[in-house]
């Protein structure tokens, strides 16, 4: 039978009988058969009320001490859910990531993966025990504890299963699947059967929140396969979720769009009138990136005597910190006849691999939004995404005019 490596999240585990409901699914699959390995976030709020705590103390915490803070959310989860599987009969070992030794480096609070011990974790399988591990952490070379990062228990997952070279990762959430667009702005939004990697991961990076963006990366990068599930749903009656995979088949290539996201927290940013001159996009950006803040968009327009608009985008939290930043370098490092800003855009993105053999779907897209006289502040594109920054105020309407211009209610064959 099959090595599965299942992740539940902190809403699935949010309480004793929430616990206990994870604990006869694994018992399902357990039965059947399967060699189990299941990861656990902390319970739902716990993380946020240990940082809390905290924060209470000092409003800079030392990062090392942070992160023995917020570890321990999970190894109550991970004992719990054990006691809970014993309890119903099955053999069940908890471990935190320290005790299987999930190696980091030691950047504390974002820190990343570099390997895996699997020796523990194999001989437990191999007894026939469910081993529970601790998502979200793991020590240094020193023996720190370390954490990996908002949704560090998706990545967890998606490295403990490349590791034991498992058949399958399941993730599960409180959504049965990976769907078209948002079903609460879209109620006629689809459940995808499958996306590939490409899709998922431009997916989260534009907003959709089921999968961590890093832990996309990493299945990307050792292929991992990938299923989102519910976990609210019976084991006997759950559906098949949405496969994640490296594979294309021809069914998948049918679907030029395989689905619509978006960002409602995006603030655009333009300098008017810079000097149109090689280095001018260095120092504009080099003193936004001083100020440790992303960049997403960037237009350049071409202007009239040597003058030139440059504008780009950031996430909204971050706007006012760019905005001081640029007009404290003004005159400095660049020299701009006015920078201005508008916090209240949106990004609308259309998502699909089949875009790389067909074309028309730019002039398609643009055409719905034209049809309901929704401007289009900036365009960014690659070889499987076409995006847009548009008035916030449209946001919704445009993702329903493109789901139903791309006719994504319906099945691949089934479009027309």
């Amino acid at each position: 039978m099959a090595l599965i490596v299942q992740k539940y999240g902190g809403t699935s585990v949010g309480s004793t009988e929430r616990i206990k409901n994870v604990a006869r699914r694994v018992a399902h699959f357990a039965k059947q058969g399967h060699r189990l390995v299941v990861v656990v976030s902390a319970m739902s709020g716990e993380t946020n009320r240990l940082l809390a705590l905290a924060k209470e103390l000092s409003a800079s915490p030392n990062p090392r001490e942070l992160d023995v803070v917020a570890a321990t959310g999970e190894q109550v989860t991970i004992g719990l859910l054990a006691i809970a599987l014993e309890a119903i009969g099955l053999r069940a070992r908890s471990y935190t990531g320290g005790q299987v030794r999930v190696l980091t480096d030691d950047a504390y609070t974002k820190a990343r993966i570099l390997e895996i011990d699997q020796a523990a974790m194999r001989r437990d399988l191999d007894a026939g025990t469910v081993v529970v591990v601790a998502g979200f952490q793991g020590v240094d070379a020193a023996g720190n504890i370390t954490t990996l990062g908002r949704g560090g228990s998706d990545t967890s997952a998606v490295a403990l299963a490349a590791a034991l070279a498992a058949d399958e990762c399941q993730i599960y959430t409180d959504v049965d699947g990976v769907y078209t667009t948002d079903p609460r702005i879209v109620p006629e939004a689809r459940r995808l059967d499958r996306v590939t990697f490409e899709e998922m991961l431009e997916m989260a990076s534009l907003g959709s929140k089921v999968l961590q963006i890093r832990s996309v990366e990493f299945a990307g990068k050792y292929k991992v396969k990938l299923r989102v599930l519910s976990s609210f749903e019976e084991p006997e009656a759950s559906g098949p979720g949405t496969l994640i995979t490296y594979e294309e088949d021809e069914d998948m290539e049918q679907a030029i769009i395989s689905g619509i996201a978006f960002q409602r927290d995006e603030a655009k940013i333009t300098l008017m009138g810079v000097e149109d001159r090689p280095g001018i996009a260095a120092a504009i950006l080099g003193t936004v990136a001083a100020a440790n803040i992303d960049v997403d968009m960037i237009v350049q327009n071409i202007g009239a005597s040597g003058m030139t608009d440059f504008s780009f985008t950031v996430n909204r939290n971050e706007y006012a910190k760019a905005l001081e930043a640029l007009k404290a370098a003004n005159g400095k490092a660049f020299v701009a006849r006015d920078i201005v800003g508008d916090n209240r855009i949106a990004k609308v993105s259309v998502v699909g691999i089949g875009m790389k053999s067909h074309v028309g779907i730019a002039s398609r897209m643009f055409r719905a939004l034209a049809d309901e006289n929704i401007n289009i502040q900036m365009i960014s594109t690659s070889e499987i995404k076409i995006s847009v920054v548009i008035d916030e105020k449209y946001l919704e309407l445009a993702v329903r005019v493109l789901h139903r211009a791309f006719e994504l209610e319906k099945a691949a064959g089934e479009v027309a």
